[in-house]
This record gives C-alpha cells, structure tokens and sequence, in this order.
C-alpha cells in the first residue's frame, strides 16, 4: 500500500527531479515570469492567457505534453480566429514556426510573447462560427489523456461486467522507477481534474477550498491483513472504498452545488440582457453625439487658430509695412500727376498731406509694434 500513500503528509522528502523534469520547470517558470495574467488549469500541463485586442477578449492556451520540452507544445486560441499563424480549418490550433520548431533550447515565455505580438501588430479577425468551448479541456483531440502531475492514482469506473484491472507494481527494492498512470475517470468524478494544492484558483479569480486529506484513515484499521491485501490487489474494491469518503463526497456535492450556480448566474445574466442592450443603445447615442460635438469643437478650433495667425503680432506688423509702402506709393502718384499738370495745385496739396500723414502714421506704429515685440521676447526668454 505504500505506493497509495506516497505522497501523504508525513511520507517524507519527495525524489529528486530529474534532467527532463529540471528543464520542463524551467520553461513553466519562463512562462510564469513572462505572463503575470497566466491562469493554471491543470498543474505543469495546461495554462491559458486572456488578452484583450480590439475590445475582443482572446485565450491562448497552451498544453504541455509528457515529454516537454522534448515534445513540442500544443498552443491554440479560443475564440476561433482567422490568422496566418492560426490553421484555416479549425482557427484554433496555432502553426507558427516558433511553435513546430520547438525544441530543448526554446524558450516558452519568449515564444508565448512572440505569438501576443504578432497578433497585436496583426490583428486576428473573429471567425463566425467555430467550436462552442475550448478544442480541449485536458484531453485534446487525437491526444492521449495525460496523466495528472504528483498523483499516481486516481478513481476508475469498473462496471457489472467488466473485469478489473491488474494492480499496479510495487517499485522494486532497487529503486526502479515506475512511470505514474494516466488518470482515469469514475462516474461521479467525470473530467474533474485531481488537486494538486489546498487550493484550486479559477480564470474568474474564485479560489476553491479543498477538503482536507487525513493522514490516515481509520476505517482501513479495521480490516483485517486478507482484507487489505485484496484491497492493495484488486482495484475496484480500493474504488469502493474511495468512493465511501467523506472527502470525495464533499468534493461532488461542492461541484453539484457551484453547477447550480453558474445556472442560476447564467439565468440573472439573461435577464438582464434587455437591459444591457438599452444601455448599450443608448451608449451608441452618447458616443455618435460625442463624435458630432468633436467634429464641431475642431471646426471651431481650425476657425480660432486662423483668427488667432491673422491677429499675431507678426502678421500686424507685415500688413502695417505694406500699408504703409502702398500709402508712400500713393502719395509719389499724385505728385507726379501734380507735375505733369493733370491736377491743380489745391487738390494736390489735400491729397498729398493726407497721403504722406497716413505713410508716417504707418510706419510709427510698425516701429512701437516691433519695439513691442522685441519686449516681448526679451520677457519670453528671460522666464
């Protein structure tokens, strides 16, 4: 019985990891330490990433097979999308290079990122139709289960008629080391992933509460040594004990009960859908009104700035140079007109003086504007 409780409180120090299982690590924690978001769906195999790319919310999830990094990662999205990274005929599976030339020397956390950037610099466009759920949740299609990391058994379905399966061999006295075995599944407990904690955090930041594991249990204490025997050698009669746990009771019951309310919370989300899309609605009217009174408020801006280049002391100061040439020209006309004897010498004098005043009286404001001016710079650099 000692390869049942192996891993119980009190069974010691747990054995070393070996070279494929220090390098698998090692890429979990790049793929932790490069993505703070990362949720764990199942411990050392599947992890997922939201992230957020034109008010779409995408996941990337990434399952880890036996052999990582040995074995190159199954990394795919969800919702299914339309992208040159991702293959056409199911918009999932992600066929990046980074991906099928995975190897030993990869680095998970920077190809992760690479794929994120990609599709941020591209995009990917939602596909209208696709699967209902993730393309796998532990068990990927054309994938073989994988056996649930730190547990070395776990409860199987043994019907009336079915005979069960042989017992699992004892680790030898040379300390062979005996693969652990995929896990199956038991009636009650279908696809319902085995702890690997006291806690269990879910993607919505729900933290599950596992009961707690005794370290040992009393009711083997009454059996007698054929009793246990047969138990150690026959597997479904362990099933038949297993199955009598309070524990695994709790568990089923915690899993009854949070089914009932996602329920009840997916009937109050559809209740309130009418609202929702009032809101929405009236969101759209808001933000097509905000759209209209930025298109006024630019226009308005536009008119202000030109007003404000036409008023500038600059501008001033080369339409009074202007005006005040155009004004000495005016005044040299007249006087030539007044030689030549086109003009009698009263109109001459009226019109000349008014000229010429005029042309002085431009130029003497030129030159305040452009003393007012060289203050003004004077001050601007000196603050």
């Amino acid at each position: 019985m000692n390869w049942l409780f192996s891993h119980s409180k009190g069974s010691g120090p747990l054995p070393p990891l070996n070279s494929l299982q220090q390098q698998r690590q090692r890429q979990i924690d790049s793929l932790k330490d490069a993505h703070p978001s990362l949720a764990e769906i199942q411990k050392d195999v599947e992890y997922r990433i939201p992230f957020t790319i034109n008010n779409s919310t995408l996941t990337v999830n990434v399952l880890l097979p036996p052999q990582f990094p040995q074995e190159k990662p199954t990394v795919s999205v969800y919702p299914p999308v339309g992208h040159h990274l991702v293959d056409s005929n199911n918009g999932t599976i992600i066929t990046s290079p980074l991906i099928t030339n995975f190897g030993m020397h990869s680095d998970l956390g920077k190809v992760i990122q690479s794929l994120l950037d990609e599709f941020w610099k591209s995009p990917p466009a939602l596909m209208s139709s696709g699967p209902s759920g993730f393309p796998y949740m532990y068990k990927p299609p054309g994938i073989p289960p994988y056996p649930t990391q730190g547990f070395h058994y776990a409860p199987r379905h043994v019907g009336p008629s079915q005979t069960p399966p042989p017992a699992p061999p004892h680790p030898a006295a040379d300390g062979v080391h005996v693969p652990p075995r995929a896990p199956p599944s038991y009636g009650l407990m279908t696809d319902l992933a085995l702890p690997t904690g006291d806690t269990q955090l879910g993607l919505n930041g729900h933290i599950y509460k596992m009961p707690e594991i005794p370290e040992s249990f009393p009711d083997l204490c009454e059996l007698n040594l054929s009793q246990l025997s047969e138990m150690s050698e026959n597997e479904g009669v362990l099933l038949e004990f297993f199955v009598t746990l309070p524990q695994l009771k709790q568990i089923t019951n915690d899993k009854e009960e949070l089914l009932t309310n996602i329920v009840s919370l997916a009937k109050n989300n559809l209740q309130m859908e009418p609202q929702l899309e009032g809101k929405r609605q009236e969101m759209l009217y808001k933000y097509e009104q905000l759209t209209q009174m930025k298109s006024t408020f630019e226009s308005k801006m536009q008119r202000q700035h030109e007003l404000s280049e036409s008023c500038s002391l600059s501008t001033l100061q080369a339409r009074l140079k202007v005006a005040a040439h155009q004004a000495e020209e005016e005044s040299e006309e007249t006087a030539e007109n007044f030689l030549e004897g086109r003009t009698d010498i009263d109109e001459f004098l009226t019109s000349f003086m008014d000229k010429r005043t005029l042309c002085h009286s431009r130029r003497a404001k030129e030159e305040k504007l452009q003393q007012s001016i060289n203050a003004y710079e004077q001050f601007s650099s000196s603050h």
